[in-house]
Formats: structure tokens, sequence, C-alpha cells
């Protein structure tokens, strides 16, 4: 099967709604597996990491999870459709630039996916929409608990699971989930959260992790510590931390409206018009907009726009998603073309942003005038 006949539409991808969504995007719970007897991927020859996957991609296809799952080599996918994986967040960067003895598997929903011989054996991670960590959590275990039964894991009794980097022996295991944070960086605060949270012990990296940017003002928050404590405590302090920093995000756009209305209204009407009418734009540049985009639709700034087209949008303007549309290989000048007239038509039908602001603002006023 190929992979554009099995990967759900953009449209219906961004259909899944999780608890506090408006801030918390996605939750995701990954971990990483070695097997005994066979060298990490980074230090293992051809032959040996080929024999490995030809070993362990039967097993992963058995589990129940993953009937009529999607399994194929990565020297079998196309630099194209390794893109997409990508742009989807259901592989690495590092596993796209994979090829023969390496693999993946990826389940009917599209939750689970497992790569074979990433950096690890086995890095297997479960995707829940907003803020489900306890959830995805409970799923993967159960499925790693099956695996094991199955593939002798390397384990010592003293340092936990072992691992191809020494950062994640012990549990193994990376919890994280990306978060949409306008207000914070709109008004100036990111910097502060972002150090307290670094000093609880946790990362804040990027869109697609570490190295990268926070474009469409996305960050992605994580462990960093994953010897010495269980499971479940990582999954608690990192929940905790989460419902803090959801905590600021909410108190800053609360305050942006009480305080700078007009700044948020310049932004998200800015957003709109450059979006709704440029001619060339940048993946970048429609990223950081459509995050101002979604910050009006939370405010109700935009009425009759369905809730799920800015997210369809984040996904749909990335470069492999906009080159398998047209179906052949873009120069990136005439990406920005295509991104642009493709915005062009899909906002086409959403009216501009109202001033809901000066109306409520208009109203208060009012008010305070004939109770004198």
């Amino acid at each position: 099967m190929k992979l554009d006949d099995y990967l759900s539409t953009v449209a219906d991808s961004c259909k899944k709604q999780g608890p506090e969504q408006t801030i918390v995007l996605s939750s995701r719970v990954r971990l990483a597996r070695n097997v005994k007897g066979y060298s990490f991927p980074g230090w293992a020859k051809k032959q040996e990491r080929i024999r490995l996957y030809e070993n362990v991609r039967p097993v992963v296809e058995g589990l129940d999870d993953m009937k009529s799952s999607f399994a194929e080599s990565m020297e079998n996918l196309s630099h194209l459709e390794k893109q997409i994986l990508v742009e989807r967040h259901l592989i690495s960067r590092e596993h796209a630039a994979k090829n023969s003895g390496s693999g993946v598997v990826l389940s009917r929903d599209e939750s689970l996916c497992v790569m074979i011989n990433e950096e690890d054996h086995l890095r297997m991670q479960l995707i829940q929409p907003g803020l489900q960590l306890d959830n995805a959590w409970a799923l993967i275990d159960e499925i790693d608990s099956r695996l094991e039964e199955q593939l002798p894991y390397a384990f010592s009794r003293t340092l936990g699971y072992l691992t191809a980097c020494p950062t994640n022996v012990g549990t193994a295991i990376r919890v994280s989930a990306m978060l949409h944070l306008p207000g914070l960086v709109l008004s100036d605060q990111i910097n502060q959260v972002v150090q307290a949270v670094n000093k609880l012990g946790m990362a804040v990296r990027g869109l697609y992790g570490e190295g990268t940017d926070a474009l469409g003002n996305i960050f992605q928050v994580s462990n960093q510590m994953t010897l010495g404590e269980s499971e479940t405590d990582i999954i608690n302090r990192l929940n905790k931390v989460l419902k803090q920093m959801i905590e600021h995000e909410q108190n800053a756009r609360a305050m942006l409206v009480e305080k700078k209305p007009k700044v948020v209204l310049n932004q998200v009407g800015r957003a709109y018009g450059i979006l709704s009418n440029a001619q060339s734009i940048t993946s970048k540049e429609t990223m950081n907009l459509l995050s101002m985009m979604r910050l009006g639709n939370d405010f109700g700034l935009f009425s009759k726009m369905r809730r799920s087209l800015v997210e369809e949008l984040f996904i749909s303007t990335q470069p492999a998603h906009l080159q398998k549309n047209v179906k052949g290989k873009l120069s990136a000048e005439e990406r920005d073309l295509i991104r642009a007239d493709f915005l062009r038509g899909k906002l086409r039908s959403v009216p501009r942003p109202a001033d809901k602001f000066s109306d409520e603002l208009t109203g208060q006023d009012e008010n305070a005038d004939s109770s004198d």
C-alpha cells in the first residue's frame, strides 16, 4: 500500500479533539528500546541493521494495535513521503534520513508509530490530541509490555533500559506536549516562563524538537531526566508544569484583551490581511501569521470560520504537503507562489476579523456614562 493511500486527509486528521486543545495541540509519550545481542544502530553494520529490522518488524506488525497498519522500509519511501511523515510529526527528522535497514510501522488511526533502527532499535510513540499524557502513557505502556514478551530488551538492573544516548538511559521515556503560546510571546513573558520551566528540569524546544525554532509560537515541552524517577513521576511532574503554563498563557491572553486590545486586533488583522492577499509567502511567515489567526479564532474574532481550518493550513502549507498536492518537485520560490495561491483560495470565504474588543469597550463606556 502506498503512503498516500493510507494517510488520512489533512482535514480529517485535524478534526481530532482533546482536553485544553485551545492551548495544548497534542501530547506524546515516546519510548526508546534496544534488543539484546545487537549493536546500537549507529554502530551496527548494514547487514546487522537489516537483520534486526527483518526480525523486529513482524513482531511490531503482529500487535493488535497494528492491525491494518502501514509498514515500510525507509529505503522504499521517497524523500517527499518521508518529509510528509515529518511534517505530521509521525517520524523524526533523523529517521527521515535513514535508508536500508530502517523502517516505520504506523497504526491505522495514526496515533501509534514505531520507528525501527532510528537512534535506537525501537522508538515507539503514542500521540493524543490535547492534554492527555496519562492516557498516552497507559496505551503505550501496554504496547511496550506486549513487545517485551517477544523481544529480549537490553536492560540493566542497575541502570534500567539501555539506550544509544546516555541521556535516555533508565526509563528511556520522553514525555512531551505541543503548546500554542502567542499570549506569552505578545506580552513578552515567554523568555521568563521558559527559564522557569528549564529550572524545573524540563526542556522547551521548537516545532520539530531539538535544534528547531518555535515557528507559529508553538513550543514543545518535555522531560529531560529519564534516570532516577519512575515513568509515573515524570508524567506527573510534566503535567504540573503544563498546567502552570496553560494558566500563564490564559492570564497573558486576558491581560492583552484588557490592557492592549488594539495590539491583538492589529496582529490578527494584519495576519488575515497578508494571508488572504499575498501573492508570495514563505513557510515561516505563514506559520507565524497563522498563529495570530488561531489566536483571533480563540477570541471569537472569526465567527464564520470553522475551528479546524487554521490547523489544516498549518500542515497543508508545509513544503512537502504543497508538493504532494501539485504532484511535483518545486523550488522554494515556486512553493512560495503556490502557497500564497492556496491560502487566498482557502480564506476567500472567511470574513475579516470582527472588532469585538472595541464593541465591548464601547458598551462598557456607555454603561459607565449612563450610571453617572
